[in-house]
């Protein structure tokens, strides 16, 4: 009877010899890795799914975030697969194979690093798929997935260096912990050089790389990762040096460069106008199918300032302060707040918020009461506090001087309620000349 199974005879009877890495891939510590990285990488992007999901931007700087934990966990997994035939005492049965000890290295090195980058690569479509749906404009963002997946099969190769190296059970978590506290200090550091090499390093989502960039970054960690390995394992050590210079060469570019080599998204300057309302309603062109929702929610204001002089031009949504003509939108972003899965949460709040926006007086320290009196008609008026009727009953069962002011604004509020079409708009008009103006005097009395 032959000892070679069937499956791997080929059709001459000659048995097919299998490739070294298939071990290594189809069983073992490799397929566990990778599918405990999606799960783990799933329910971190779960527990945070309201800022990510419904923006592309925002989708793509959450996968990157991710990678403060993912790199951490990939060397450790390296380190601890490295010190796995110390543990089973094999190693000197693996010396005395044919294989040179660079090809012994990359059987179960390569395996590992792969499986790495599926999980992360299966987490990021994921995250893609479950954006998709809540959408609303712009376009899927893949400008650093690229280096973020060079960046885990290096950390995953230099960790199992590690644990070649390294004849100690606790060095693979401690790799991670060590690892892990280098990216958060990193970071932490907002004027150290050395942040620009940090493969983790968090990207606002209205930031871009320019191109040069991700090829210094990918240079830089699969360098230092090459190197390490040929220093370790190549029959002639010497060109680990390759390598590690061009390491060296991207790394200070990346340093002396620093954010020189981020821009901002133009398509953040870009705004999506309705022209049909006084003042226009402009979302930013990153949102662009959003705006018949924020049109809806300011309708109510819109639809009252019809025939109002002295307003702005439009509400704008761009980065910087609002031109001269221009008032700036409530903020749509970051998500998980105005902004859920494509949805405003509370179109009340946010139509209260843009009366604020109207008429600020935020950089105001303290308001003379017929300001304030003022501003409370008109935010009655045009679009209420959802919280109004509690603060309302709240004054009600206060003290003498709290009833006194309850009934100072209802008063208020009804007056400018039972004006006149033509009166209301003469008077409102007087108002919002003075929009952002602290003095009492100039604000028409009520």
């Amino acid at each position: 009877m032959s000892l070679v199974p069937e499956r791997v005879k080929a059709a001459g009877g000659r048995p097919v010899p299998r490739h070294p890495l298939r071990a290594e891939a189809v069983r073992g510590f490799a397929p566990v890795v990778g599918g405990a990285v999606v799960l783990t990488l799933g329910a971190v992007l779960a527990a945070s799914a309201d800022r990510w999901q419904g923006g592309w931007a925002e989708t793509r700087s959450e996968l990157h975030d991710v990678l403060l934990l993912l790199l951490p966990l990939a060397a450790a997994a390296g380190c601890w697969l490295g010190g796995r035939e110390r543990r089973r005492r094999t190693e000197e049965l693996w010396e005395s194979v044919v294989r040179g000890p660079l090809a012994r290295f990359l059987a179960s090195a390569v395996p590992l690093a792969l499986w790495l980058v599926a999980g992360y690569t299966l987490t990021a479509a994921g995250a893609s798929l479950a954006t998709w749906p809540y959408a609303r404009g712009d376009r899927p963002y893949l400008d650093l997935l690229p280096v973020d997946l060079v960046a885990v099969a290096a950390a995953s190769v230099s960790g199992q260096v590690v644990g070649r190296v390294v004849a100690w059970r606790p060095a693979a978590p401690l790799l991670a912990l060590a690892g892990y506290a280098v990216l958060v200090l990193s970071v932490a550091s907002d004027d150290g050089a050395g942040r620009w090499v940090n493969p983790a390093l968090p990207v606002g989502d209205g930031e871009v790389p320019v191109g040069r960039q991700q090829a210094a970054m990918a240079v830089w960690v699969a360098g230092l990762a090459t190197a390490a390995v040929l220093a370790y394992a190549a029959r002639h050590r010497w060109t680990a040096l390759l390598p590690l210079a061009a390491a060296v060469a991207a790394g200070g570019l990346l340093m002396q460069t620093g954010d020189g080599l981020w821009r901002t998204n133009p398509v953040g300057n870009r705004q999506v106008c309705d022209t049909s309302t006084t003042p226009q309603v402009c979302v930013n062109a990153r949102y662009g199918a959003l705006l018949p929702q924020v049109t809806a929610a300011l309708s109510g204001i819109t639809g009252r300032l019809d025939g109002v002089r002295n307003l702005p031009v439009r509400f704008e949504d761009r980065p910087g302060g609002p031109r001269a003509d221009e008032v700036q939108l409530p903020m749509l972003t970051p998500l998980g707040s105005s902004l859920v899965r494509g949805r405003l949460t509370d179109p009340a709040q946010y139509a209260w918020e843009a009366v604020a926006m109207l008429r600020g007086r935020g950089d105001c320290g303290t308001l003379d009461p017929r300001v304030r009196l003022a501003d409370d008609a008109v935010e009655h008026y045009l679009a209420p506090s959802p919280a109004e009727e509690y603060f309302d009953r709240l004054d009600g069962r206060g003290d003498a001087e709290q009833r006194a002011g309850l009934a100072d604004r209802r008063a208020a509020r009804e007056r400018l309620a039972s004006m006149g079409a033509d009166a209301r708009r003469a008077w409102l008009s007087a108002y919002f000349a003075t929009a952002g103006d602290c003095d009492a005097r100039k604000v028409p009395a009520l």
